[in-house]
């Protein structure tokens, strides 16, 4: 492939191009453990559009395939290389070009991390809401690939909700503009949503047009403490029902709980079954809107409540949620020593009245395949991420995570729910894409990928 490696440092120089051993093996993957990659021919920064058109079209004469690539945090495999693919690294297409206070919008590179974009807005008053738990170190690219959600979602919605128009470089090499700037607009087809989620598959992200929110008033915070994990369910519809607006409503359960208290301990209750973190930001109404909270939560079993005694605590809360993916690792290291410890991230979501039916479900799951599984995930939109611990060196234990991976994913459509929240599909899911939605559905999925990328040149075998 000389002549390819040629075409790329001609276009993008040899800072641009990389091909050490141990660089490729870096952008092999995304975060999602046990799913398949390969190691890619060649990495490339481009700085620009046109460096990214020139990638692809280079990619295409030579026919061999592109894998987008931002910070590598997915837990679905989507970012996953395959042998021998030109990797389109977005670490150098880093720059916010613009903040409009007055149209509350941002555009930005695919590399800006999503905590920058937070940091610079909250200068003129304003807020990006969607806030992965990678938020510190995933990018808005991926982001918008793989449509994150984050701990906000139940109130303020997931990252489609606030993309307004996108930059995409298309399998031709072409590029494309959709959307708008306007805070209203609805002129031909919504090919800005097409893209949202399409996780590299339909086109490369090359700018994004965010809307912005003004800042909200200072959160209030809260902790309930539960006999059972069905117990914090049950709050979480009766939250729903009664119409509470909590800004964030997080559920943790008691393996996550002993796991974040050894990884950094901070007095949780580690005897608790199940803990939920709920906040609110409505402003002169925030300390009667927590109270309603307390309530529901009290009625519904509770042993504990208690509120934030000021922002400090409260953002020991929020932290302490934060850690439940680094210490979810310790505990599978942990538990199965030598390096050998795996986790296989669920993400399913399903109807808030369906919730406590979803516990118990993996609750019962977990007993029958014989394998720890600990339930985090953001309970006020129902989206919960069964973390299933596995021994990489067992294939016993491979095949009994395996096998409590089908049957969540199984009860999560029985009860009318999702394959995926908020990760996206990648490889992991692309099975129960299928399932989900039908012959039909993967038709017209098909019909749309042959007619942007009719080679299959985009981030093969991801999403179906």
């Amino acid at each position: 492939m000389g002549p390819l490696l040629d075409e790329l440092r001609a276009a993008l120089g040899d800072d641009g191009v990389l091909t050490d051993p141990d660089l490729l093996r870096m952008h092999e993957r995304d975060e999602a453990d046990l799913c398949a990659s390969g190691t890619p021919l060649v990495v490339t920064r481009p700085r620009d559009t046109a460096q990214v058109a020139a990638v692809v079209r280079a990619a295409a004469r030579h026919g061999v395939p592109v894998v987008p690539q931002g910070a590598r945090t997915g837990l679905a495999g989507a970012a996953n290389a395959v042998d021998g693919a030109v990797v389109i690294s977005t670490a150098a297409l880093d720059a916010i070009l613009e903040i409009d206070p007055v149209s509350r919008i941002a555009v930005v590179r695919p590399g800006v991390v999503n905590a920058t974009l937070a940091a610079a807005v909250a200068k003129h008053g304003l807020w990006y809401p969607p806030d992965p738990g990678s938020w510190e170190s995933s990018t808005i690219g991926g982001n918008v690939a793989t449509n994150a959600g984050g701990m906000c979602c139940v109130k303020y919605g997931v990252t489609t909700e606030y993309v307004l128009g996108l930059e995409v470089v298309l399998a031709s090499g072409e590029v494309l503009r959709t959307g708008r700037r306007t805070a209203k607009g609805v002129a031909g087809y919504d090919l800005t949503r097409l893209f949202v989620g399409s996780e590299g598959t339909l086109g490369v992200i090359t700018e994004v047009t965010v809307a912005l929110r003004p800042a909200p008033a200072e959160s209030l915070t809260m902790v309930a403490v539960f006999p059972s994990t069905a117990a914090a369910g049950v709050a979480v519809a009766e939250i729903a029902a009664q119409g509470l607006s909590p800004s964030l409503l997080e559920l943790l359960d008691q393996t996550h709980l002993r796991a974040i208290e050894s990884y950094r301990p901070m007095g949780l209750r580690t005897d608790a079954q199940a803990l939920l973190l709920a906040a609110v930001d409505t402003g002169s109404r925030a300390a009667e809107d927590l109270a309603g909270l307390a309530a529901v939560c009290e009625a519904a079993g509770a042993d504990e409540v208690y509120a934030a005694t000021d922002a400090v605590e409260a953002a020991a809360l929020l932290q302490a949620r934060r850690l439940a993916h680094p210490a979810m690792e310790k505990f599978a290291a942990d538990t199965y020593p030598a390096g050998n410890g795996g986790l296989v991230i669920d993400d399913v979501a399903v109807p808030r009245g369906a919730l406590v039916a979803m516990l118990d479900g993996v609750a019962r799951i977990a007993a029958e395949c014989d394998v720890p599984i600990g339930v985090v995930g953001h309970a006020g939109d129902g989206n919960l991420h069964p973390n299933i611990v596995v021994d990489r060196a067992d294939p016993a234990s491979l095949e009994r995570g395996r096998r409590a991976f089908d049957e969540i994913m199984r009860l999560g459509l029985d009860l009318g729910g999702t394959c995926t929240g908020e990760h996206g599909v990648g490889l992991l899911k692309r099975d129960w894409l299928a399932r989900e939605i039908g012959p039909v559905g993967v038709r017209v999925h098909q019909a749309i990928k042959a007619a942007l990328d009719p080679t299959g040149l985009l981030n093969p075998g991801k999403v179906l």
